[in-house]
């Protein structure tokens, strides 16, 4: 064991000089060119955690295990990752700059071994736990290969326990019988602001170990331990215990001498412990009180290899911010950064020679031994841990027969459908729902395919013969999650499930539905999902004003504009049945796509690299049009449009709508139409869609493919220049206003932007300004040439 210490502190002075010389090189030697901001790094932030991370990663951690590495750890990743070989140099020499090493570990921008991304704090830590979950559900299906169990950890800062996602994900987990799940609390006691509060761990052991979690206290290093055993240590001890946060920060930046003045004074008197006190040099009484657990790498490997059960464990890590720096214990050392004279310092105290500084193994003694260490590393053993898993065959779309049915009730009745009559696809699906299943027409589904707990419980409601629409049981088959009130731990599930070909190397497809307005509740986390290029498919259902009786706390309003601003979601709304069996049939094969090619692309063209799929859903029962199979619609709808009403050669008037709005504006076009003959109605299933193959086509153009077309470029090309877009949604406006700007036509747009209130679709509708009588009198007052300045003009 001692031999395999030495290693470790040997690699831990190397990645700790490595992180912050990556840090020092982009913003003191590195060009800048003429920018003047500061680029940053976080070299404190590092310097805390790199012993947690030394232990983990080369003593402790094993192939299946995966970890969410705290955002501002990222120099220390690398390092370790450069130190593997699975870190370019170039890239950690721009760090921070473009195409190289990112600020915060990125699954899809860098380049090198990372399990999750993060970033946005706290959510790193949260989907540890639903990965877990995840893990769990697929170690308990027929179809996944065996394969041995991993740990989910999240290395954690102690400031990002201030989120309030953590302690939703508890719950959750607490519900779920979490297992498999580290999470390692860097309690360094400093903030981006200042100083932790005093006694924060007192608050947290309880919570974590009320959700039945396993508690490590790491507070003493073994040097520490040691002097505790000497005579006058019981003194020490407990002057440590009650030291507050702040000073210890303030004398760990003074130094030895001042640690010797003021334990001197308080404690000095007290028999042997000023033997014990003087029987140490400055240096060495600085080394003596900076050995707190989290920075002693023997005290890191006996803890964590302690620990001999699944049960799911939280390692209270005290450290000190910037260890072993010139900026250790600084209050402001959040976003300091080493000047020059303290880097030049620093390099003299680790002994790295000029010339040496992007040198793997610059500080080690015996570098072909080294090297044979980390050969033989379990973690690394079988080479970088990203999986593939093969796509999973969609079959043919659902078609329904209902001549009345709303968007919401037909994804149910599609979906019972797949439940039925293709088993190839519908074992992969696994479907989750945050208190909302049956409100969000998931019923259908969940009583054929049964909710997924690792142990059964039966529906009791049934055995005693209650009748019930609802029959719902627990085993380690089911196919549904059910979840608690929580949109972000919707959205983590989601993200985790995502990512289970990758991560776990079997194929899901997950479904998650929600209240369309609260899709907003969870958008951090449907960010950070999108952000790692997780696969899932999100129903938003119910939405807008539509939902009339609800009143306004359950009516969207800027949910289209979340759909088509947020990267690597395809937004819909569909009005009718067929659409919406064309788009999720698309949806399946669209979630599973490899994702090659440049992920800042979205073209207009038709070989795009995959994504998550967002549908917008009503609960409005609207009369259906005969069931349309052909192959030119299905395209329309998939790329967002198509003419549901041709424009005549002279149109004046041209209605564009998107969702559920759909009857008022056939009823508008037909009385429109009785003397403007030429109109047209173009139904929009995806404004999302329409944009972005728009700015894509708008972009190629810039770069000289003068041909590039997008859809709507297509759709609106054979418009005369004098015609009148009137648009219409029950959502923000703006949705469908800049279709305008795509040939220059004037444009209308109707929609709804305010707060909702409580009232019958139909008086909701006309207090909007989105039904027939709306859109008939926009298009009277139209006069060719002068623009409608405003509503309160026609209506």
């Amino acid at each position: 064991m001692s031999k395999k210490i030495g290693q470790l502190k040997e690699l831990e002075g190397q990645i700790l000089w490595l992180a912050c010389w990556m840090v020092h090189h982009a913003n003191h030697i590195r060009p800048k060119g003429d920018q003047q901001i500061k680029i940053g790094g976080h070299q404190a932030s590092s310097a805390s955690i790199v012993s947690i991370m030394t232990a983990l990663y080369f003593s402790v951690l094993k192939p299946e295990d995966r970890v969410a590495v705290k955002p501002h750890a990222s120099p220390i990743f690398h390092a370790i990752q450069y130190l593997m070989g699975n870190q370019e140099l170039d890239r950690m020499k721009n760090f921070r700059g473009f195409g190289g090493v990112q600020s915060y570990p990125s699954r899809t921008k860098d380049i090198d071994d990372v399990d999750f991304s993060t970033g946005s704090v706290g959510l790193g830590v949260g989907i540890t736990a639903f990965a877990s979950m995840i893990q769990d559900y697929i170690q308990h299906k027929s179809w996944a290969a065996e394969k041995p169990m991993g740990k989910m950890v999240a290395l954690v800062g102690d400031a990002e326990m201030d989120e309030g996602n953590i302690f939703e994900c508890l719950q959750e987990g607490w519900k779920h019988d979490l297992r498999n799940v580290w999470w390692i609390i860097d309690y360094n006691r400093q903030s981006l602001d200042g100083v932790i509060r005093e006694g924060l761990w007192r608050r947290l052991e309880p919570i974590f170990e009320a959700f039945g979690w396993e508690v490590v206290r790491l507070k003493y290093g073994v040097k520490q331990r040691a002097a505790f055993e000497r005579s006058g240590g019981d003194k020490l001890k407990e002057w440590i215990d009650n030291c507050p946060n702040q000073l210890y920060s303030a004398l760990t930046y003074q130094g030895g001498k001042a640690w010797r003045a003021r334990l001197l004074d308080e404690i000095g008197d007290q028999g042997d412990v000023t033997k014990l006190i003087e029987s140490y040099s400055d240096d060495e009484l600085a080394e003596l009180m900076n050995n707190l657990g989290g920075q002693c790498v023997e005290s890191l490997v006996e803890a964590f290899e302690s620990i001999d059960h699944d049960r799911p464990t939280v390692f209270i890590s005290y450290t000190i911010k910037g260890w072993s720096t010139p900026l250790a214990g600084h209050k402001d050392n959040h976003g300091g950064l080493m000047t020059t004279t303290q880097m030049d310092e620093f390099k003299r105290q680790m002994g790295v020679a000029d010339g040496d500084e992007w040198e793997k193994f610059s500080l080690v003694k015996d570098a072909a031994a080294t090297q044979k260490f980390l050969d033989q590393v379990p973690f690394f053993a079988k080479g970088t841990r990203r999986f593939s898993a093969p796509s999973v065959e969609v079959g043919a779309p659902v078609e329904l027969n209902d001549r009345e049915i709303a968007s919401q009730a037909g994804f149910g009745k599609i979906l019972d459908e797949i439940a039925k009559n293709n088993p190839t696809l519908s074992e992969r699906i696994v479907t989750t729902s945050p208190d909302v299943t049956v409100t969000t027409n998931l019923s259908g589904w969940v009583n054929r395919k049964g909710l997924f707990a690792r142990n059964e419980l039966n529906d009791e409601f049934k055995d005693q013969r209650i009748p019930s629409a609802q029959k719902w049981a627990f085993s380690p088959d089911g196919q549904h999650i059910e979840l608690g009130i929580a949109e972000m731990n919707l959205f983590l599930l989601l993200g985790a499930a995502g990512l289970s070909h990758s991560v776990f190397g079997e194929r899901l497809l997950p479904i998650g539905a929600v209240y369309d307005p609260f899709v907003a509740r969870g958008l951090d986390a449907l960010n950070y999902a999108c952000y790692q290029d997780s696969r899932f498919m999100i129903v938003g259902t119910p939405s807008g004003v539509t939902l009339a009786p609800e009143g306004g706390a359950h009516q969207s309003i800027g949910t289209q504009l979340i759909g088509m601003s947020q990267d690597g979601l395809a937004a819909f709304e569909p009005a009718y049945v067929d659409e919406l069996s064309a788009i999720m049939h698309w949806a399946f094969d669209y979630m599973q796509r490899n994702g090659e090619g440049d992920p800042d692309e979205r073209t207009w063209l038709r070989d795009e690299t995959g994504g998550s799929v967002y549908l917008r859903l009503s609960t409005n029962p609207i009369e259906q049009p005969q069931w349309r199979k052909d192959e030119g619609f299905k395209q329309g709808v998939i790329d967002g449009a198509y003419w549901m009403r041709e424009p005549g050669p002279n149109a004046e008037i041209v209605i564009a709508y998107q969702g559920v709005v759909a009857p008022e504006v056939i009823e508008a076009a037909g009385r429109i139409g009785e003397d403007r003959r030429d109109i047209g109605v173009l139904a929009c299933t995806s404004a999302d869609r329409l944009n972005a193959g728009w700015t894509a086509a708008q972009r190629a153009r810039r770069r000289g493919q003068a041909n590039a077309q997008s859809h709507i470029d297509r759709l609106l090309a054979q418009l005369p220049p004098h015609c009148t877009i009137i648009t219409v949604t029950d959502g923000h406006p703006a949705t469908l206003g800049w279709l305008g700007a795509v040939a220059g036509h004037r444009t209308v747009p109707l929609g709804v932007e305010h707060f909702g209130q409580t009232g019958t679709i139909a008086d909701l509708y006309a207090h909007y300004g989105i039904n027939a009588d709306a859109i008939v009198s926009v298009a009277q007052n139209i006069v060719q040439g002068r623009p409608v300045r405003h509503l309160r003009e026609v209506i």
